[in-house]
């Protein structure tokens, strides 16, 4: 009986290429899954700064203080706060990465009457917030296309009553 040399040589290069591919696999996982990981929280902190933005429009329309309850031509009280839609840019790039711009608008309906002839007016609050990690601007569609661009949209509609 003749002895086969040769044999194992072989069977060692098949293992040895199916491992290498098996790591290559992994490894094409482990950053697949790390992009993944690092996206999913850059959006929740774009979510929460839109958010911050919201809460900072309503702020600014609802309090005697707000930069949008003036009108910013007679610097009176605007009728209703908001009238005169104008977006403003909050800097929340030092702490969360993040600029967001926030718009408010608008809009004043009678509904019913408090008493004859006495229409209650209720205003109707629509704060838009857009938070992205660009430095130009927020949207910024030059970046959309980006894998690294983040933006998250939130809207806000609130209601104030007149008391009469």
């Amino acid at each position: 009986m003749k002895m086969q040399r040769g044999f194992g040589t072989i069977l060692a290069i098949v293992v040895l290429v199916i491992l290498a591919a098996l790591a290559a696999a992994i490894v094409s996982l482990a950053t697949t899954q790390q992009a993944s990981a690092t996206q999913d929280l850059l959006s929740a902190r774009a979510w929460l700064a839109a958010r911050a933005g919201n809460d900072w429009g309503l702020y600014q329309a609802l309090r005697r203080t707000g930069i949008w309850y003036w009108d910013p031509e007679t610097f009176l009280p605007a009728t209703p706060p908001c009238s005169t839609p104008q977006a403003q840019t909050l800097d929340l790039h030092a702490d969360t990465g993040f600029w967001v711009s926030v718009s408010c608008s608008s809009q004043t309906f009678n509904e019913g009457e408090s008493s004859p002839g006495v229409a209650n007016k209720t205003t109707v609050y629509t704060i838009d917030a857009v938070a992205c990690n660009s430095s130009a601007r927020c949207p910024d569609p030059d970046l959309s296309t980006s894998p690294n661009y983040i933006e998250r949209r939130r809207q806000v509609i609130a209601t104030a009553a007149e008391s009469n």
